[in-house]
């Protein structure tokens, strides 16, 4: 039995809340549970340096974790000087997410940033951060295309992440912290709606995992996926 009672292929309640911050060009509240993720997109007419003059648009991402967002107070990155490694690497996997389903050059040359400030985590931070994410970006780019700065929508498909792992010798989906902080395997899979895999994260804490049980995560992670884009769907109708 999962501590939270759930059945193995049954993801915490998830819900999206749109437009909450006043002025950006997009935002949404993504909760996944007791995870919640506030997400805001912000245009940009500036690029990084590399890309003027080529005609096309670029989309990246930057993550924190609020200081009382865990059992334990952390101190702000910003104190430190730097980010984090496992910040850096969780805001370089969203940039990159959502970059594989925009079509930059419809976009122009203008650049969308991401924030994801988690106010609370109870696990899978960076898949809640991701799936957010995407109704964020919609959303401003949806802002541009109102206003004639874009003529067609440059997203290409949806996008979803969820976790996966094997609890207690059984693999199970969107695992809470109670799960994430003793699995036997951790893994995240980013997909699109069309079945695309974007990226696979996947370690084995304890023994390694086998082909069957990889295969049995990605099976999990696909109905996982299939389930939030159904839930963005309706969130942005």
């Amino acid at each position: 039995m999962r501590p939270s009672k759930r059945a193995s292929n049954e993801m915490r309640a998830v819900s999206f809340e749109r437009g909450v911050m006043r002025h950006a060009e997009g935002s949404c509240l993504v909760k996944f549970g007791d995870t919640h993720v506030l997400v805001s997109a912000t245009l940009e007419e500036r690029l990084p340096p590399w890309l003027k003059g080529q005609g096309r648009g670029w989309v990246t991402a930057e993550y924190s974790m609020l200081p009382r967002a865990t059992h334990d107070r952390t101190r702000r990155e910003s104190t430190t000087g730097r980010p984090s490694g496992r910040t850096q690497e969780i805001q370089r996997l969203i940039g990159r997410a959502l970059r594989s389903v925009t079509d930059l050059v419809a976009m122009g040359e203008k650049q969308i940033t991401i924030d994801c400030d988690v106010i609370q985590a109870d696990g899978g931070t960076r898949t809640a951060s991701i799936t957010g994410a995407w109704i964020a970006l919609h959303d401003c780019l949806s802002w541009m295309r109102a206003r004639s700065m874009i003529r067609d929508m440059p997203l290409k498909e949806h996008l979803a992440a969820v976790s996966c792992g094997i609890y207690e010798g059984t693999p199970v989906l969107d695992l809470d912290y109670a799960e994430d902080s003793v699995a036997e395997t951790d893994a995240n899979f980013v997909m699109t709606a069309s079945g695309g895999i974007v990226e696979i994260q996947g370690t084995a804490e304890k023994t390694p995992f086998t082909q069957d049980e990889l295969l049995s995560l990605l099976g999990l992670a696909r109905s996982g996926v299939d389930h939030l884009v159904e839930l963005q769907k309706k969130a942005i109708a």
